[in-house]
């Protein structure tokens, strides 16, 4: 174990040195085209690059209308094509700073990937991770349950998909405000937050975590649902969708050039590419080239 944590403290700190001598360099073109905004990212790369550098867009309410994703041995460059959610060019402002901030050493929490599967907390609050079988009322019962438990809401998301559920929940203690750390009390939240979640129909188990560290909210439930496999679906919810807004997905092996090509065709919405590279991460494929139109 301690070779284990002393391994990845040498690879975080690794990646810091070559992040300091190689930071993100980020250029805005508003010239080139006509309808949006080009935004050209070229840094170090290292596993995870692209879905921090779309991460960042997406936190920025920008619309991904095409992307260019290459990378060349230890270094990579994007060139995104995007709008903001009005489908507008963006202004000349500041878009390049801010986006350079989020990507460079200081935007950077230096978590390596490979911990990020257990957990979130921030000094403020006490997070909650949950996943189980989704059911009408569920949520409300959870919140019921924090709130005899006197625990304050500061703010939660969910997620469902194939009658399962997930969701990242903030909290602290209802009489001071602060985080909430007794040991007892946080067992206690467990156990019945579990018998919640458990009801009498969840067959495949359900889970409630504190958390600890520091993560991306959406990035989280994606991990969270992934590793709950919600793609193992038992129920019917797929088939009532029409032929049209169902994905297409096709995947080739190239073993002579050691690649898989994966095509994705579907409708497109707000926050697909940062969806599909979080499920190609979590899958442990490294996308070192991709084309993306919409």
């Amino acid at each position: 174990m301690d070779d284990w944590s002393f391994s990845l403290n040498v690879d975080e700190e690794f990646e810091k040195l070559v992040l300091r001598m190689n930071p993100p360099r980020v250029t805005v073109d508003n010239d080139s085209d006509r309808k949006a905004t080009l935004i050209k990212v070229d840094s170090a790369n290292k596993r995870g690059s692209l879905l921090e550098v779309v991460q960042v867009l997406t936190d920025l309410n920008l619309i991904i209308r095409r992307a260019y994703i290459s990378s060349d041995g230890g270094w990579f460059m994007d060139v995104f094509h995007v709008t903001d959610q009005h489908g507008n060019k963006l202004p000349e402002g500041n878009v390049a700073e801010r986006i350079q901030q989020s990507l460079g050493p200081k935007g950077r929490s230096f978590r390596s990937l490979r911990r990020s599967v257990g957990v979130q907390a921030a000094t403020e609050h006490t997070t909650i991770e949950l996943t189980g079988r989704d059911r009408p009322g569920l949520l409300s019962e959870i919140f019921a349950v924090l709130a005899n438990l006197k625990c304050n809401v500061i703010a939660a998301e969910v997620w469902t998909h194939n009658s399962r559920m997930a969701s990242v929940v903030y909290i602290t203690d209802e009489v001071n405000g602060l985080p909430i750390e007794d040991p007892d009390r946080l067992a206690n939240i467990k156990q019945l937050l579990l018998f919640v979640l458990k009801g009498e129909r969840d067959k495949r188990g359900a889970n409630t975590a504190f958390s600890v560290g520091s993560t991306h909210t959406e990035r989280r439930l994606h991990q969270m649902m992934y590793a709950d496999r919600d793609y193992d679906a038992d129920n019917m919810d797929c088939g009532s969708k029409s032929d049209h807004s169902k994905p297409i997905v096709t995947v080739e092996n190239c073993a002579d050039k050691g690649y898989t090509v994966v095509n994705l065709r579907c409708p497109d919405r707000p926050k697909l590419l940062f969806d599909t590279v979080c499920t190609l991460t979590d899958m442990q494929y490294v996308v070192f080239h991709a084309d993306h139109y919409c």
